[in-house]
């Protein structure tokens, strides 16, 4: 009651209007799984990437796996519906063959030999969850360098891009150019490797053939000395000439003779002396023939004659071989310089200068919003269910 003997209302403490900080914290528990599934692990992200995560940097370079005889590729039309049709060729399947040995054990091994890779994913400005362990297994170092190396083959230009980042500029440019080195080193390989196996059937061939054909003129040069002939061929034409000129003379002294039988007497000296000059070229023909077709005589020209026509025979196919064995020689020779791979850079590495990751904003955003449909599919799951439960 006042002054005026009014009596006012006194009011009640259930009833105050809360304060600020209870304002706040009402709010907080009705939103509380909102901060705790969204808010609370953007905010965790945010402080990582913002306030711990390290700078990385990006070099970048593009190479090509290429023959000799190699066409620029076509993009569209019909020159990639016949490459597709025709299959993977060799220079991709050696492309993608050095793209696969860029990320390998021996590639992370020779690296690590040569430019130290565990020191260079280790330097100090490295925050703790993107440097590598100290003194790592094979296999550690492997997934954290696949981590930080990308090595694409793209099959439709042909072109293996290759990507580095690490915590400094000139780490991401050492690596890389390392890397292009022993891109050229195992492209050679796979020149020498590819030439030795497409050349060595032929080879083998081609040093065959030659021992054969050494052979067999070595045989025909001992014929030769044995029976004291440089040529039995050209002897035996000259002997056939012999005994046909011979054999002629010895046909018209025949008929000489027989014509004087009936006009001379046999006892007449031009009878006998013809008589003795048909049989001197009797026994001549005789003579000359059986050297000639043999009559048992070693020395025979017929049997020299076939023998060495057999190694004649002999030796020319086996000189057809050899020519034939040398022409698919230089073709094998010719092919593989066609087909000799080379290494094209096609971008030469960068020295970056400007720190690209890790992308933060992208990061962040991604979190959160993949956070956000999270709670919103979690959302309507649970109110659908109340209200069907109502």
């Amino acid at each position: 009651m006042n002054m005026h003997g009014i009596i006012t209302p006194v009011a009640d403490s259930r009833h105050q209007r809360p304060t600020p900080l209870q304002g706040v914290m009402a709010w907080l528990r009705r939103r509380r799984m909102f901060l705790l599934v969204v808010v609370l692990p953007t905010l965790l992200v945010a402080g990582y990437y913002f306030l711990i995560a390290a700078d990385q940097y990006e070099s970048e370079a593009h190479l090509m796996v290429r023959t000799a005889e190699s066409t620029p590729t076509v993009g569209t039309g019909l020159g990639q519906v016949l490459s597709l049709a025709g299959g993977t060729t060799a220079a991709q399947t050696d492309a993608m063959s050095v793209a696969d040995y860029l990320t390998s054990h021996d590639a992370v091994d020779t690296l690590n030999r040569r430019v130290g890779l565990v020191e260079r994913f280790r330097r100090p400005e490295a925050d703790v969850l993107s440097r590598v362990k100290a003194d790592p297994t094979a296999e550690t170092l492997l997934k954290h360098y696949r981590k930080q190396v990308s090595v694409r083959y793209n099959s439709e230009t042909g072109i293996t891009t290759v990507k580095v980042r690490t915590f400094r500029p000139h780490d991401s440019y050492d690596i890389i150019r390392t890397m292009l080195q022993m891109g050229e080193q195992r492209v050679n390989m796979l020149n020498t490797r590819g030439q030795a196996d497409a050349l060595a059937l032929s080879r083998r061939l081609l040093r065959e053939s030659e021992d054969q054909l050494a052979q067999i003129q070595g045989r025909l040069t001992g014929f030769r000395q044995t029976r004291g002939d440089i040529d039995p061929q050209g002897s035996g034409e000259a002997q056939i000439g012999l005994v046909t000129a011979l054999e002629t003379q010895l046909a018209a002294a025949r008929a000489q003779l027989s014509a004087m039988s009936g006009l001379v007497s046999t006892s007449s000296p031009q009878y006998i002396a013809l008589s003795r000059r048909v049989n001197a070229l009797q026994g001549q023909v005789s003579a000359q023939s059986g050297r000639l077709a043999g009559g048992g005589n070693r020395q025979n020209i017929a049997s020299s004659l076939g023998a060495y026509e057999e190694l004649r025979l002999r030796q020319q196919f086996a000189a057809k071989r050899y020519e034939t064995a040398a022409a698919a020689f230089e073709k094998a020779r010719d092919q593989v310089q066609k087909q000799q791979l080379y290494l094209v850079r096609v971008v030469a590495p960068n020295i970056p200068e400007k720190s690209l990751f890790p992308e933060r904003w992208r990061i962040l955003a991604t979190v959160f919003f993949g956070l956000l449909l999270t709670y919103a599919v979690g959302w309507l799951i649970v109110a659908g269910v109340r209200e069907h439960a109502a």
